[in-house]
């Protein structure tokens, strides 16, 4: 992995605060494990409720630990004044989500003014052992305010 230096000197608090803005990730349980510029490792305990029909987490659950951790690590690369949206992510499932914990890890392969490419990986822990279960590649977008032209409105002709 290469070191990336961030573009937000306060990426960290920056970082945390954008995921602990996410009611999605407290609803799932996904917490940030590790953080540094362009990677991140997130993990979840089983849960019962998150599971399918033959007990396995379900694969959207995993697919959205995967996005955020390409979100995250995306975002920790970004201006102070950025805010992220995921424009596309391809996920490949390996195993089924049998575990006791689950952890995704998501490292920024490209950073972009606009867009940045991510790769992450899930893994199921169970008695002292990680399966790799899932993978993803993702492409994050950068949305930075926009500048004020000024060219006012033309006033329509009624």
């Amino acid at each position: 992995m290469t070191a990336f230096e961030p573009k937000n000197p306060g990426y960290r608090a920056a970082t945390i605060a954008m995921f602990d803005g996410q009611p999605a990730m407290r609803t799932l349980g996904i917490v940030i494990v590790r953080l540094a510029p362009g990677e991140v490792e997130l993990a979840m305990l089983h849960a019962p409720g998150l599971t399918q029909q033959n007990g396995f987490i379900h694969a959207g659950i995993i697919t959205a630990g995967l996005d955020n951790a390409c979100g995250v690590a995306g975002f920790s690369l970004m201006p102070p004044e950025a805010d992220i949206l995921t424009v596309e992510f391809k996920t490949t499932l390996l195993a089924p989500a049998r575990g006791e914990r689950f952890v995704f890890k998501a490292e920024v392969v490209k950073p972009g003014r606009t867009l940045t490419f991510c790769e992450a990986k899930a893994y199921a822990e169970h008695d002292g052992k990680a399966t790799l279960i899932a993978t993803m590649t993702g492409t994050l977008m950068a949305m930075l305010p926009r500048l004020a032209t000024s060219h006012e409105p033309r006033a329509s002709r009624a």
